[in-house]
């Protein structure tokens, strides 16, 4: 399997971003979002991640094709949890399945204490058993689970909510 590299994201990056995040939507197993959302509507999400406390890391190939993204994103929002985040890993079409997510979330469990931060979180789908699997293969332990909170195509989803702490 070929190298990743990762890179902070620019401004420029965003519309490819919102393209592989769109392409998760139909599948109705990564995001509780139901219809594309526009490049301008991202752009607030995008403000609020920073390459010191809350990166949002593109993924690149040897070629430097952008693959996929990876961001740490503030967690409830108040000082005392300013060293928890949530981690969201969005791979390109064509990239899913493959490995690279083991070699993401090496990354990402490299770098986090550097950036002040103690503790990682996934929100997954419980339906969605890739993503469960790649995290608890981390370490990552079940630390709660939102019976039916979701509503996707009728059909009512729960939410896992994996953590690992890694400083």
């Amino acid at each position: 399997m070929e190298e990743l590299k990762f890179r902070n994201a620019d401004l420029k990056d965003l519309e490819k971003i919102v393209e592989i995040y769109n392409s998760t939507i139909p599948s109705r197993m990564v995001t509780a979002d139901t219809e594309n959302v526009s490049v301008e509507s991202r752009k607030e999400w995008f403000e609020e991640h920073n390459p010191e406390t809350r990166p949002l890391w593109i993924i690149e190939n040897n070629d430097q094709e952008t693959i996929g993204w990876v961001s740490f994103s503030s967690f409830y929002g108040r000082p005392a949890y300013n060293g928890t985040v949530e981690m969201s890993i969005y791979m390109d079409e064509s990239c899913r399945g493959k490995g690279y997510g083991k070699k993401v979330m090496e990354h990402c469990m490299i770098m986090a204490p550097g950036l002040g931060i103690k503790t990682l979180l996934g929100f997954i789908f419980s339906h969605n058993e890739a993503s469960l699997k790649l995290f608890r293969h981390f370490g990552f332990e079940e630390w709660g689970m939102f019976p039916d909170v979701a509503v996707l195509d009728g059909i009512a989803r729960s939410l896992t909510i994996l953590g690992k702490r890694v400083g």
